[in-house]
């Protein structure tokens, strides 16, 4: 994108700035007392309701912000991405994961090429390969279905379908069919989704503990097949799996399984010799990768190599930002296998409704466009650094660790656009990006809602459902557990706007010494989001506006939303380290090229772990 100057060189933003003390004197109380501003300041579409009303915002703060939105050149932005430019300029590539939800004959190129198709041609080779293991056509080695799935990858190959799954997997399964979305649930039946991220052993117990590896199929999703954590825990998963159901010679390296069920690995290097791909391994892994045509042969080597047939391998693009991934295979497979293409499809459909409203509504009723210039708003100019993400379904736990996603390898809001130079390289004199955080209903209310009312002035986005998917109602209760879930979910939004005055408190007969401990100031802003139920295809509605939030953020702050340059240092020490830890555990060798700290911090490592972490010492539980 060709340079455009600094936003906060611009008109519109130093009015912004202006119109901040004006802000700054009005209290919620008095501009929630307006009826008409408040009715302004609600939208719908699709079936939800925005309410951004409890803002601390005026009507001519959105007059503003439109006007910073033009100066930003948001909607000439929103175009150049939905039209395949190369917007991510630092790694010179097009940001184009609406197009894995477009739909079948849709047209979105990247570089001059419809890229559709080919969505669709993997689309519908996960359709018939998760029905073949689902009908039990596709079978392990033993014979027996597959009804357990390990999806092996880490940040948004992890994160994001992680967040779907949690969100589809609860169900009502009562014949009378009240539930909003049962079917999910009902097709999951006697099937189990683990996700396997973190490189710790102990997440590897986890998944694989009651697992049987003649009924496991693993997924390995790594965009290059090179990334060390997800390729340490897929070499682990393939020697838990050939441990139990054979041995033999995987591409390249000699398989050494011992008698018991737990095993030892030594994986040796041959002088390029093609060995058998054993049928434990045929049959039990398959890989998503990046593009696995003649341009990405390496890639497909590597899978390959590893032991998995390419035909077993299911491609995405580098197009596809890891934090944007769960609409591709990276996402679609491992929920297809779970709960059926048909369910995931409609996951997709809801968020090509979203893309469409993103990219043709007008801004005062986008929701995205309003969500992120009110974070902009927020962040740049009232000087909030967090905001809180407060699902009141507990289905919906995972949303904020998704949208957070502060982990080491992708984020969709925090990595996204915690940048400190723009999109040109130049050092933001402004502050840009937010810290995320949340948890669902209830449960946060008992963890940190004190700083939020009391403490630190916090935006907050609530989120609900009109229809819970597991209603209960018990007999000679005055609300239903729904009912009372989403009092709370009405309340806490106004308790924050309009707080609790000393006056409030007199009248109640407070004790003067606690008068100061139970005043509330109020004036601190919020928004709610308000979905009819959470079938897969307002989950997606929900993914995709979130996911265009943060892009409407980093187009206004002038940022490249879609690199993610801030984790590679640290992957690269890492490296460094694990060789001294390889040469230290080797040979004994002297700790070398580190500073004081680290080299004392190492040395006491290496000592305190030489009698437990010995080579041939094993994790797995048994079998």
């Amino acid at each position: 994108m060709a340079s455009s100057g600094l936003v906060c060189e611009t008109d519109a933003w130093k009015d912004l700035k202006a119109h901040v003390e004006d802000i700054k004197k009005t209290h919620l109380r008095e501009l929630m007392s307006d009826a008409k501003r408040c009715q302004s300041m609600m939208v719908e579409f699709d079936g939800l309701l925005l309410d951004y009303s409890r803002q601390c915002a005026t009507v001519d703060t959105f007059n503003k912000l439109n006007k910073l939105a033009e100066a930003a050149h948001l909607k000439e932005k929103i175009n150049l991405m939905f039209s395949g430019e190369r917007i991510n300029s630092t790694e010179n590539r097009s940001v184009l994961h609406v197009a894995l939800r477009a739909p079948r004959g849709s047209v979105i190129n990247s570089d001059g090429k419809n890229v559709v198709p080919d969505v669709w041609q993997v689309l519908d080779k996960i359709k018939d390969f998760s029905d073949r293991v689902r009908s039990g056509a596709w079978v392990g080695a033993t014979g027996k279905p597959l009804t357990n799935v390990i999806a092996i990858g880490i940040g948004g190959s992890f994160l994001g379908p992680l967040f779907v799954h949690t969100a589809l997997q609860t169900g009502y399964l009562d014949a009378k069919d009240i539930s909003p979305y049962p079917e999910a649930a009902q097709l999951a039946s006697s099937r189990k989704l683990h996700f396997l991220a973190n490189v710790d052993p102990i997440d590897v117990a986890r998944n694989i503990t009651g697992l049987n590896p003649e009924t496991t199929l693993a997924v390995v999703v790594s965009k290059t097949f090179t990334t060390a954590e997800t390729m340490l825990n897929a070499r682990t998963i393939r020697e838990w799996i050939s441990a139990a159901l054979g041995s033999g010679k995987i591409f390249g390296f000699d398989v050494v399984v011992s008698e018991v069920s737990l095993v030892k690995v030594v994986e040796k290097e041959k002088s390029k010799e093609v060995g058998i791909i054993p049928e434990a391994v045929a049959k039990h892994m398959v890989a998503v990768s990046t593009n696995l045509t003649t341009l990405h042969y390496f890639y497909t080597q590597l899978v390959e190599k590893f032991g998995i047939d390419p035909n077993n391998a299911f491609a995405f693009w580098d197009w596809v930002g890891g934090r944007y991934s769960v609409c591709s295979a990276v996402g679609v497979l491992p929920l297809s296998l779970q709960y059926g293409f048909p369910v995931v499809e409609k996951f997709l459909q809801g968020a090509s409704s979203i893309d469409q409203h993103f990219r043709s509504a007008p801004f005062e009723k986008n929701l995205p466009v309003l969500l992120g210039l009110l974070s902009v708003w927020n962040v740049s100019f009232l000087g909030y650094p967090a905001r809180a993400i407060l699902p009141y379904s507990q289905a919906l736990e995972k949303l904020a660790p998704h949208i957070q996603q502060a982990c080491p390898d992708d984020s969709v809001s925090m990595e996204s656009n915690g940048k400190g130079v723009s999109i040109d390289g130049v050092p933001l004199p402004y502050e840009a990006g937010e810290i995320d955080f949340g948890e669902p209903g209830t449960n946060g209310q008992h963890s940190f809602y004190q700083l939020i009312h009391q403490g630190r002035v916090i935006p907050c986005d609530f989120i609900g459902v009109v229809k819970s998917q597991q209603p209960v109602y018990l007999k000679g209760e005055l609300v239903s557990n729904h009912d009372e879930l989403m009092s709370n979910f009405f309340a806490q939004p106004d308790a924050l706007a309009y707080g609790k005055t000393p006056e409030q408190l007199l009248k109640e007969n407070v004790p003067s010494n606690l008068i100061t401990h139970k005043t509330f100031s109020g004036n601190r802003p919020s928004l709610s989001l308000l979905l009819p139920s959470l079938n897969a295809y307002n989950i997606g509605q929900l993914l995709a506006i979130y996911e265009h939030r943060v892009a409407v953020e980093g187009f206004v702050w002038g940022i490249n939303s879609f690199d993610q340059w801030g984790v590679e240092l640290g992957k690269s020490l890492a490296t460094q380290v694990r060789k001294q830890l390889h040469a230290s555990r080797k040979n004994a060798g002297p700790i070398e090229g580190f500073n004081f700290s680290t080299a004392t911090l190492l040395t006491r490592y290496l000592e305190a772990s030489k009698d437990v972490l010995k080579e041939d010492c094993t994790v797995l539980p048994k079998l």
